[in-house]
C-alpha cells in the first residue's frame, strides 16, 4: 500500500511539474511587448525613436534594463524616449527570467538599418575616434565586456547621434550611481561640434559588425 501511495504521488508531482512548465511563458512571449517597439527582430523602428538591439551582447541589454529599472536612466530630466522606455520596464518579466530575455533579443538577426546622416567623413571621424573612444569601445568599435563598454558597430546612425546629444546635453548620465555613463559624458562633452559627432558616427558605422 505505502509503494503504491508514493507511486501515485510521484506520479502527481511530475504532472504538477510539467503543468508549471507548461504555463510558464517561452522567451518569444517575452519579447512580444519589446517587439512592438523594437520589431519582431529587434531591428529598431526610427519612426518610434526605438533603437535596433540585436547587435548588443546580452550582458549590455541586462546592464540597460536595470539602469531603467533603478532610475538611473529614463527620469525627468531624460529624452521622451528614454522616459518611454523607463515606462515600459513595467512589461518586463521577472528578473529571473531577463537573462533569457537578453539572450532571446542578441540571437535574433535583422541587416543594419539604412543610413540617416550624410556628411560623416569616416576618416576623419577614425582619427577622433582612436583618440577618444578606442580605448574603451575597441578599434573596431566591437565593444569590451570588461569595460562595460558596449558593441557600436551595427547601431543605428541616428540612436548613435541622439546618445552623444543625450550625453551632451545631461539628459543621461547624470545618476550618481551610472558610474559609465558619467564616463560617457566626459566623452562625449570633448566632440565638440555636430560635424565631430557625425564623424565619428560615420567611422563607426563603416566598421563591420
Amino acid at each position: 500500500m505505502l509503494a503504491s501511495i508514493l507511486s501515485l504521488l510521484g506520479f502527481m508531482l511530475a504532472t504538477f511539474a510539467l503543468g508549471s512548465q507548461a504555463e510558464e511563458p517561452d522567451v518569444a512571449e517575452l519579447y512580444a511587448p519589446c517587439a512592438a517597439c523594437h520589431g519582431v527582430s529587434a531591428e529598431g523602428d526610427l519612426a518610434l525613436r526605438a533603437p535596433r538591439l540585436n547587435h548588443l551582447r546580452p550582458v549590455y541589454i541586462l546592464a540597460q534594463l536595470d539602469k531603467f529599472q533603478r532610475g538611473l536612466r529614463g527620469g525627468a530630466d531624460a529624452t521622451p524616449a528614454a522616459q518611454q522606455m523607463a515606462a515600459s520596464t513595467a512589461l518586463l518579466p521577472p528578473a529571473e527570467r531577463l537573462p533569457d530575455l537578453a539572450i532571446y533579443i542578441s540571437e535574433l538577426e535583422s541587416s543594419v538599418s539604412e543610413s540617416t546622416l550624410a556628411s560623416g567623413d569616416a576618416i576623419a571621424g577614425g582619427r577622433t575616434f582612436m583618440r577618444l573612444c578606442g580605448a574603451c569601445h575597441g578599434a573596431n568599435a566591437g565593444g569590451n565586456v570588461a569595460l562595460n563598454a558596449p558593441r557600436l558597430a551595427g547601431a543605428d546612425d541616428w540612436y548613435l547621434l541622439d546618445q552623444l546629444h543625450a550625453f551632451r546635453e545631461g539628459q543621461r548620465g547624470r545618476h550618481r550611481e551610472d558610474r559609465t555613463g558619467r564616463q560617457m559624458r566626459n566623452m562625449a562633452a570633448m566632440l565638440d561640434n555636430e560635424q565631430a559627432l557625425q564623424d565619428v558616427i560615420a567611422y563607426i558605422r563603416s566598421q563591420a559588425e
